[in-house]
This record gives structure tokens, sequence and C-alpha cells, in this order.
């Protein structure tokens, strides 16, 4: 992988290889909030370099590309940091299901209605 540069903030929080920053998929069509997973450095990486979305299992304690398995991929627009350096916003092409529930979005569970 090459070298990515990252802002100073965001280089200071990541510098513990044990820290995880919340990331928020959304598609990059309609807006549409997907799902949050988490980024450590070499997710953040490997998503940056390879344009595959990359997050981090918190529960197998591993890097896992998004549709590896299920063949719902997620391809990268864009990432942003918010202004805090401490949350990311990726603007994907989703294809297939979002969630592991087979749910186009992780976000079907209302709570209060419009």
């Amino acid at each position: 992988m090459s070298a990515i540069e990252f802002p100073a903030e965001l280089m200071a929080r990541l510098s513990d290889p044990s820290a995880l920053i919340p990331a928020i998929a959304q598609d990059a069509e309609t807006g549409e909030v997907l799902m949050l997973a988490y980024m450590n450095h070499e997710a953040l990486t490997q998503t940056l370099t390879t344009k595959a979305a990359t997050y981090w299992s918190r529960s197998r304690n591993k890097l896992w590309v998004k549709g590896a398995t299920s063949g719902h991929t997620q391809k990268v627009i864009s990432v942003s940091l918010d202004c805090d350096s401490d949350a990311i916003l990726i603007k994907v092409e989703q294809v297939g299901a979002a969630c592991h529930t087979g749910d186009r979005t992780c976000f079907h569970n209302e709570l209060i209605g419009e």
C-alpha cells in the first residue's frame, strides 16, 4: 500500500493501534444512511487505497472488506472527516444489502416517525 498523509489530529487518534473511529456508510446517490462500522488506521488506509470499504470487526478482532463473503460490496466514492476528526463519512455505491440481516440499511428499526 502507498503511504497516505492523514491530518495530524486524525493521526493522533489513530496512533494507538487499538483506536477505532466510527465510520458511517451512506449511499452516494440517494443519501440514505446504510450502516455504522468502525475503522482503525489499517482499515482506513486500505479503504483509501483500494476504494473498497474496509472496516475493523470488533467481534472478530480483524479487518473485513464489506461484501468479501456476502457479495454485498461497497465501492467507495468519497471519504470525509467530521470537524473534530473523530468520525468518518464514507459515500458508497452499495451492491445488495448493507445490513447483515439482509436489509438494505441497518437503520430499519424506527423509534419515532415523522
